[in-house]
């Protein structure tokens, strides 16, 4: 079995969830030896597993057809994701929801992340199977490091009893960036920092100046980070706060649990069944029920949740996705699951 993993706009893409993703999956196939390639131009292969949506992934999902390879769609964005994102987004999301069903529909079979963005899908009429399979997490890398961790209070200059709540994200108004600034507002005692870069030139004008001048001195945008600072934030700071009003998982919410940090996250339908409230994270619905918990948690006032929370980021592992991966090429071809196989060819 060989694999042609397709990711169109890999540079522009890398900053996003999907950009993450490509990379799980790389890791993942290598963990359950499965062979895969990214040359486009390869005919030697079994199955086209394609991430994204653009001109050129249409062209490789017919040039794959016309060869008679297996194509499966990895579902990671719905309509619903795309709107409040993008000037426009909203007057053409109903135009996008077309185009994807058209993409999608000529696949094989259908990879999304959650319970949740299946159901979406399903009820756009989609008629293929489709598999709930999250996007996964690398455990190793989100490790606390103490090391990593002086290395993010030194970039940012932070006193060492300063309390800092952060987040990861785009600047879309979907991700709750509006509510985290007003939040922010409310609470100078502590220092907010959203991690995250999208063009300005792409987004409304609104979130363009909450971003460069309308928002307190607590709140800091220092843009795109990874590596050892973003890694030392997430295991370091006091909170992980994730406002989205709609995800079709949340990478950065498994990077967290990763983390062994405290979560708090808007109740929206995405999480359910993996995210439990008050159990492996907190959640709220509205701003006041955000600015009292995360008072609450920094004062330690609520118990520590980390440990559960790690426990959910584990179940969905790199090596745990690559299982998953293999059960579902081998329903696509037809054959025994390779994955199995080689289990018991190790007992």
């Amino acid at each position: 079995m060989k694999v042609l993993l397709y990711f169109e706009g890999e540079k522009i893409l890398a900053k996003s969830g999907i950009g993450r993703a490509l990379a799980h999956q790389k890791r993942a196939l290598s963990e359950v030896g499965i062979e895969y390639t990214l040359d486009a131009n390869s005919t030697d292969y079994d199955i086209l597993h394609i991430n994204t949506y653009g001109i050129n992934s249409h062209n490789m999902v017919a040039k794959a057809r016309k060869m008679g390879k297996k194509v499966i769609y990895h579902a990671h964005s719905t309509e619903e994701d795309f709107r409040n994102s993008f000037i426009g987004s909203n007057q053409i999301s109903p135009l996008v929801k077309k185009y994807l069903v058209s993409l999608y529909s000529k696949a094989d079979y259908l990879i999304t992340p959650t319970p949740y963005s299946k159901m979406l899908l399903e009820s756009y009429g989609i008629q293929l199977p489709i598999s709930a399979i999250s996007n996964g997490i690398d455990i190793e890398r989100y490790q606390p490091n103490p090391e990593k961790e002086q290395l993010f209070r030194e970039y940012f200059q932070l006193a060492p009893d300063q309390k800092v709540i952060i987040c990861v994200g785009l600047f879309f108004e979907r991700k709750g960036i509006i509510d985290f600034v007003e939040i922010a507002r409310q609470m100078p005692e502590y220092t907010f920092i959203w991690f995250g870069d999208v063009p300005m030139y792409s987004i409304p004008k609104n979130i363009r100046n909450i971003v460069k001048e309308d928002h307190p001195e607590n709140v800091i945008f220092p843009g795109y980070i990874k590596g050892d600072i973003i890694e030392g934030a997430y295991s370091n700071a006091d909170l992980f706060f994730f406002p989205s009003y709609e995800e079709t998982e949340g990478i950065v919410v498994l990077e967290a649990l990763a983390s062994k940090q405290n979560v708090l996250v808007r109740d929206i339908p995405v999480y359910q069944g993996w995210l439990a409230a008050d159990e492996n994270c907190y959640m709220g619905s509205n701003n006041q029920e955000f600015a009292t918990k995360i008072r609450q948690i920094v004062q330690k006032e609520l118990p520590d949740l980390t440990a559960a929370g790690y426990q959910t980021a584990q179940s969905r592992s790199i090596s745990e996705i690559g299982s998953e991966l293999a059960s579902v090429y081998s329903e696509v071809l037809g054959t025994p699951d390779s994955s199995e196989k080689m289990i018991h060819e190790k007992i």
